[in-house]
């Protein structure tokens, strides 16, 4: 009977800690989450102090206010000593079905521009098949490792480095970019080693002195050099709303546009010249 006190103890302490930390990264007080959730301040403080066992509901709805992800929402539910709620199948299960079909017609209807379905650490799911072939204009994808990773893929001497005109400006937006898109905006540690990896990469600039965004354009162009000419591009993020999968909260759909007429012109007649190739 001792020992299983002090199991229980030892668990609620966890879920004390798990959501103390959260509210910490959300910068909320114990009365913010009472107003949010109509839970006591005191409940949330016994919660927190290990002193009482949350109801499902009200943990979730703890959760709810905090903004906390579905995949971290499973860990509380465990800590507290419930059965995880959110599912954890892969994005191109039976339960992802409808979204999987949604994104093949999504990434079908970007042709003739390139369009990649990531998952939350940016490791490439599914192309369209003008992804493919405007890399490999520059690289042969074909040697790149899998899973993918399309940070890598920027950042890498071997990868799409060399042809990147802008790559100090390009390099230090998208290093902003994996701690603004993390999912509930929070870096863990897989996405921490993920920015560690990147900032080992050779002569990587630590004060990220790049060239300025163009005074014209409202975003950093991703300009890529082909033959001496500079295509511009830029991007636009797709997410899922109101996911209830885990998979379906984690993915993004990156699709690229030209930004201004010459790119467009010359962005077609390089995968012309690649169908010509093959």
């Amino acid at each position: 009977m001792g020992q299983s006190r002090i199991s229980m103890d030892k668990q609620q302490t966890e879920l004390g800690g798990l959501l103390k930390q959260w509210r910490g990264v959300r910068g909320r007080s114990q009365l913010d989450i009472s107003l949010d959730t109509g839970i006591s301040q005191r409940q949330i403080s016994f919660i927190e102090s290990g002193r009482s066992v949350p109801g499902r509901s009200t943990l979730m709805g703890i959760a709810q206010a905090l903004e906390i992800p579905l995949r971290e929402r499973n860990l509380l539910l465990l800590a507290a000593g419930y059965a995880p709620h959110y599912s954890e199948a892969a994005w191109n299960s039976g339960e992802m079905k409808s979204i999987a079909r949604a994104l093949e017609r999504m990434l079908a209807q970007h042709e003739p521009y390139p369009a990649i379905v990531m998952d939350r650490y940016w490791n490439v799911l599914l192309t369209n098949n003008a992804s493919a072939r405007f890399f490999n204009c520059f690289i042969d994808m074909s040697a790149r490792p899998s899973p993918r990773n399309i940070l890598h893929l920027m950042f890498d001497p071997k990868g799409m480095r060399p042809f990147i005109a802008n790559w100090e400006a390009l390099a230090n937006s998208l290093i902003q970019r994996v701690h603004r898109e993390a999912v509930g905006h929070v870096a863990d540690q897989r996405t921490k080693d993920l920015v560690a990896d990147l900032l080992a990469y050779p002569d990587v600039p630590s004060d990220w002195r790049g060239s300025q965004t163009p005074r014209d354009l409202p975003m950093i162009p991703m300009s890529f050099v082909k033959d001496g000419a500079v295509m511009n591009y830029f991007s636009l993020i797709t997410t899922v709303g109101t996911p209830q999968i885990i998979a379906a909260q984690e993915i993004r759909i990156e699709c690229i546009y030209p930004v201004d007429d010459e790119t467009e012109v010359l962005h077609a007649r390089l995968l012309a010249a690649s169908s010509a190739r093959h």
